[in-house]
């Protein structure tokens, strides 16, 4: 079984799952701007993984737009954030990412990853400035939004290489 893992990534940590998936499957590693679909036929499995920006994931329409030609292939795509998981946030980013039928074709996972604002380039800086406000002006704040605050003086890495369990798991199967 020969398998490839696609990533983009920001702030590092879904390129730190990406190491980790291809290590585990021994699979070939390509950032996504290095990624030429012409070339995936070669593959029985394709990983792709991207960070989570507003529920979306980062240049999964790399994925999307080749999934034609992924038919019989194992299509597999995690999405980093940094919310705890829970099936509420899972089912909300595989609804907003994918329609009904690509989800048919696409294993989804969500895997927890961190946010260090000290990484963001200058326009997510801005972006998660403007959220940083908005949170703050808020009279009651969730646990998240609370913990969202908190990160942006202390930043948080909950990227661990068991999270990646379920996912090598189905890969191999």
């Amino acid at each position: 079984m020969k398998t490839i893992v696609i990533y983009r990534s920001k702030a590092g940590f879904a390129k730190k799952y990406a190491q980790w998936i291809a290590e585990e499957l021994e699979a070939d590693l390509l950032e996504a701007s290095e990624a030429d679909a012409s070339k995936w036929a070669a593959y029985d499995t394709i990983v792709y993984g991207g960070g989570l920006y507003a529920a979306g994931i980062n240049g999964v329409k790399l994925i999307k737009q080749n999934l034609d030609s992924l038919k019989g292939k194992k299509v597999i795509v995690y999405a980093c954030g940094a919310s705890p998981l829970r099936q509420g946030v899972i089912n909300e980013v595989r609804n907003k990412n994918f329609t009904e039928e690509q989800q048919r074709m696409i294993r989804f996972y969500y895997l927890r990853g961190g946010f260090d604002y000290s990484r963001l380039r200058p326009l997510d800086k801005f972006l998660m400035t403007l959220l940083k406000r908005t949170l703050k002006r808020k009279k009651v704040k969730t646990p998240d939004e609370r913990g969202m605050l908190e990160s942006y003086d202390h930043p948080v890495d909950f990227t661990d290489r068991k999270n990646i369990a379920e996912l090598i798991e189905y890969a191999k199967s």
